[in-house]
């Protein structure tokens, strides 16, 4: 801008003639002063001048001179920027209404503020200007410099008003229209900007900004050709600060011709407003690469568009999508066409966005729900699609392939506008099948039984109706299982299915269940005499052949089976030639039955039979009436297996045999102790009875009834009514009337709570509670049953007790009663089962050391099922984990994952993906948590950890739209877990703040 001062000398002659007229009445020294002070001002000796019209104004006595020596004195202040200026020439204003030079002294003052750029200085002495008495020439430059006052503070509208009066003159015009021409186009009127600026086009001074604003112009009209001429005339001469707009104009003016390939390099020069570009510019770089092919770069570009929620973000995350596809990165399109299904900008672009996330969906899984529930809410949306066959069809398969069957079962079984009735098969089928698999039979054989309402499939009905009765197998059903083999066995959509492989196996055990053993004989030889697959199971099936054959007394042929179940050496060989030993008793051949029994404890040094062969192997030396060896046998299991529910019986077996012997006080000494080591039991009851015969025969009445009066749950006067009481509640519980033994056991409880019978009442209880799932009320019963010594009941009530224990997580309650039964227990699959529940419990109560040594006794039992195999690894890998060592627990987790099913196998897919992701193996990482979504969308803990590992994946992949998009989803999506959505939250919160030192369009706010 050229800018135009104001004359600031007063006119001297003027100003001396009329001196000169009033000399008489002015002292001459104080003119000569004056005159002076005068000169000095003239000469812009401000400081000097001010001092001497300060000596004159003391000391003249004419108005009219004290008038204009305030004003010099102000004016001085003025120019010399001295404190208190303004005040001066207010106070000369104010104090000199009357004077001359009032007027010039406002423009005088507002005139020097203009010239030194303190133009809102300028303006309020400007404000304070009478423009009337103004010569023409005055009032242009008055005008001017006031609009270009109020220009300067963007003060269009008022700048605008003054530069308007001398858009015309000659002096000013041009800057005038050079402003106003700037105004209209910072106010988007570029038709008048136009014309405004081709009226000073041919003036030097101007033309350089010229060509860049009617390049811009150009553009904003959408005249892009004129733009794009304008802006290449312009790119060589401009100045840095235009350089990159221009780029940007000419770019985008490119880009609105659908002139992809010569838009890409003018687009790429833009540097953005303060070196950040904005979601816009991104998505018009990526598309113009799009549109060329280059989905890569397109990609690049597109996936740093961050909080996109416009019509631009929508059509951008739709072509980034596509271009995802087209880069064969499935998973990354299916969040880009998620996102932009969740705009309403474009509705044909939404709909196909949103077929492209229910198809990926089915084809690559989804963290946020499952595949079906997507392609319902599709059809759902879009009832009238052209592709809603297709749609069907891939909705029947997502059921199954998402293995997300309960919820699958719960859309299936509350849409109504989806009747498939084979997909409703399938779908209860498996979600029958998987609650099988986590031993909640009773729900899976409902579910069984809704896939075989409507019969479409004759496979998976055929299917569903063996599995049906596998459940009731295992609820104790026996007849309904039965049923349901033989009508499985008859079904034609049977035939060929590996379920028939072990049919004759499954029908022997349901009719061996029901006692029926006969038949159970034909079926356990048919499957054993023909099954050359299953070793395992044939070799069970030898093995319970000889069972049905011994409780039919056909000891023969039992011999036979356990010899061929002994000869596979498979599974439980103990127990079959345990069998085998006694039943050469029962054919008198106790030689061969003493010879194996001998034989046994050194050949299954470790079985859980060891103490069953040593009782019944002094039972027979008894039998044969060699006592001293049956006395011996019987001491040795005393010795070695103090804990067996045989020691009572032994030690009674002893005294009975030095009572048969007349060694009467060897006996009351065996007796005695039974009753001290194991009151209430059936042995020290027997051990009671007999020692009082004892007694009478010795004539020590006294002593028996000073002895037996310290034994507090011999009740002898009421033995009669105690038996006959828990007889008739015995005989109901034996018939399976529940109700009624429950009444009787608690009725003979309340009579008799130390009673004979008290031991068997106990436990006999606490089974009817538990089997009616009145648990609570079974503790009690239970504690009982564990607290007594060591009887025939003591296994199973440590199992249950725990049980229950664990499933209210009172770990504390549940370890010494888990340590018993891992001493204690004659059944493998108990001592399993301690072990396993060891480890857990020593987990949850953070005793890892402890926790990781029981996981490691587990996996050293070779004979345990897959599922307790990834327990106990996982239990490793979360004690590891726990610890800080991470390379162990990675190791653990690797070995979950080659065995594991359901929810373990989720989170050892996640911990894959955390390990790869902090060994930089990114992409590796990500196939892992896309596996999860896929295969294992029905955990959602893991699904969502997933998410944030994934996340984090794509950020390093420099991928940051995948990465806020799926930050922002667990957010949205996972409320449940509020530990993953603060890790989202502070990740996303990184994320955002490095995006946004390059990215205008970045909202860092929470």
């Amino acid at each position: 801008m050229t800018r135009y001062s104001a004359s600031l000398f007063v006119g001297f002659f003027l100003f001396f003639s009329s001196l000169f007229a009033q000399q008489s009445a002015i002292n001459t020294n104080d003119l000569v002063k004056f005159n002076k002070a005068l000169a000095l001002y003239n000469n812009e000796q401000f400081l000097p001048a001010q001092t001497l019209f300060d000596e004159v104004k003391d000391k003249a006595e004419d108005e009219k001179i004290v008038s204009d020596c305030a004003y010099y004195i102000a004016n001085a202040a003025v120019r010399l920027g001295q404190p208190g200026a303004d005040k001066l020439m207010e106070d000369f204003v104010e104090r000199y209404p009357t004077s001359t030079k009032r007027n010039t002294a406002l423009i005088d003052v507002a005139d020097y503020y203009f010239q030194t750029g303190k133009y809102s200085y300028a303006r309020k002495w400007y404000d304070k200007v009478d423009e009337k008495g103004m010569s023409r020439k005055d009032k242009e430059r008055y005008y001017f410099n006031n609009g270009y006052a109020y220009y300067s503070s963007n003060d269009f509208e008022q700048a605008a008003t003054y530069l308007d009066k001398v858009r015309d003159s000659k002096e000013y015009g041009s800057q005038a229209k050079y402003y106003l021409g700037y105004m209209a186009y910072e106010g988007d009127d570029y038709e008048q900007a136009n014309e405004l600026f081709e009226e000073v086009k041919g003036e030097d001074r101007y033309s350089e900004n010229l060509s860049y604003f009617q390049s811009d112009m150009s553009f904003k009209l959408g005249n892009f050709e004129k733009a794009i001429a304008l802006g290449l005339e312009q790119l060589p001469k401009a100045n840095r600060g235009e350089i990159s707009q221009l780029n940007k104009i000419i770019g985008e003016s490119y880009f609105n011709l659908g002139k992809y390939e010569e838009a890409i390099p003018y687009l790429k020069e833009y540097k953005g407003l303060r070196g950040k570009w904005t979601n816009t510019d991104y998505y018009q770089l990526g598309y113009a690469y799009y549109k060329q092919g280059d989905y890569e770069s397109a990609i690049s570009e597109f996936n740093k568009i961050i909080d996109g929620n416009n019509s631009i973000a929508q059509n951008a995350y739709y072509h980034l999508a596509q271009s995802y596809l087209n880069s064969d990165k499935k998973q990354e399109a299916l969040n880009a066409f998620k996102n932009a299904s969740e705009m309403d900008f474009d509705a044909k672009l939404q709909e196909d966005a949103f077929l492209n996330y229910a198809k990926l969906s089915y084809e690559v899984g989804n963290s946020y729900m499952s595949p079906s529930e997507v392609i319902i809410n599709y059809l759902n949306k879009y009832p009238n699609t052209s592709v809603k066959a297709e749609m069907e069809t891939l909705l029947i398969d997502s059921f199954i392939t998402s293995k997300n069957y309960e919820k699958a079962m719960e859309l299936l079984e509350t849409n109504k506008n989806f009747s498939d009735k084979g997909a409703y098969q399938k779908v209860a089928y498996f979600y029958g099948l998987e609650l099988y698999e986590n031993d909640d039979y009773r729900n899976a054989s409902i579910n069984f039984e809704k896939a075989l309402k409507n019969r479409v499939n004759p496979e998976i009905s055929a299917k569903a109706v063996f599995w049906k009765a596998e459940s009731d197998f295992n609820l104790n059903r026996m007849q309904e299982a039965l049923r349901g083999y033989q009508e499985f066995n008859s079904m034609s959509g049977s035939a060929g299915l590996a379920e028939k492989e072990n049919l004759d196996y499954n029908i022997a055990y349901s009719y061996f269940k029901q006692k029926e053993y006969g038949k159970a004989i034909d079926f356990f030889n048919r499957y054993a005499n023909n099954s050359e697959k299953d070793n395992a199971r044939r070799n069970d099936a030898y093995t319970r052949l000889g069972d049905t054959y011994f409780v039919t007394s056909k000891y023969w042929p039992a011999m036979e089976a356990y010899t061929k179940a002994i000869d596979m050496n498979l599974g439980n060989t103990d127990y079959a030639a345990y069998q085998k030993a006694i039943s050469y008793g029962f054919v008198d051949r106790n030689e061969s039955k003493i010879e194996e029994l001998s034989s046994f404890t050194n050949k299954y040094p470790r079985s859980s039979y060891r103490d069953d062969a040593m009782y019944e192997l002094g039972n027979t030396y008894v039998a044969m009436n060699n006592t001293a060896k049956g006395i011996e046998s019987y001491n040795k299991l005393i010795r070695d297996v103090p804990g067996s529910a045989f020691v009572p019986q032994a030690m009674l077996k002893q005294g009975l045999i030095y009572y048969n012997g007349d060694q009467a006080n060897k006996a009351l000494e065996r007796f005695k102790k039974v009753v001290a080591d194991y009151p209430n039991t059936p042995e020290s009851l027997q051990a009671v009875t007999t020692a009082r015969l004892i007694y009478i025969d010795l004539g020590k009445t006294d002593e028996y009834a000073a002895w037996v009066r310290n034994v507090d749950f011999v009740e002898v006067t009421d033995a009669d009514l105690d038996n006959t009481t828990f007889e008739a509640a015995e005989k109901q519980y034996l018939n399976n009337n529940t109700a009624a033994a429950k009444t009787g056991f608690e009725k003979y409880l309340q009579t008799f709570p130390n009673g004979l019978n008290s031991l068997k009442s106990n436990f006999y209880l606490a089974q009817l509670y538990f089997r009616d799932d009145q648990k609570d009320k079974s503790i009690s019963n239970y504690k009982f049953v564990v607290n007594k010594p060591r009887s025939e009941f003591s296994e199973q009530a440590l199992a249950r007790l725990s049980q229950i224990y664990l499933e209210k997580r009172s770990y504390q309650d549940a370890l010494p009663l888990l340590q018993r039964l891992e001493n204690e227990a004659d059944f493998d699959q108990n001592v399993i089962y301690a072990q396993s529940n060891l480890m857990k419990s020593y987990y949850e109560l953070k005793d890892f050391g402890k926790a990781v040594s029981y996981a490691e006794k587990v996996l050293k039992n070779s004979s345990i099922e897959n599922n307790v195999k990834s327990d106990a690894q996982v239990i490793i890998a979360r004690s590891a984990f726990s610890t800080g060592d991470e390379n162990k627990a990675k190791n653990a987790y690797a070995e979950v994952l080659k065995i594991a099913t359901g929810e373990l196998a989720a989170e050892a897919l996640y911990y894959d993906a955390y390990f790869k992701n902090k060994a930089s193996n990114f992409k590796a990482s990500n196939e892992s948590v896309q596996k999860l979504a896929k295969d294992y969308s029905g955990y959602k803990f893991y699904g969502a950890k997933g998410l944030v590992v994934m996340a984090k994946n794509f950020y390093a992949l420099k991928d940051a739209y995948q990465a806020t998009y799926i930050l922002d989803n667990v957010i949205k999506n996972f409320k449940d877990y509020p530990d993953v959505v603060k890790e989202a939250q502070i990740e996303l919160n990184k994320i955002k703040a490095m995006e946004a030192k390059t990215n205008a369009s970045v909202d860092t706010r929470n």
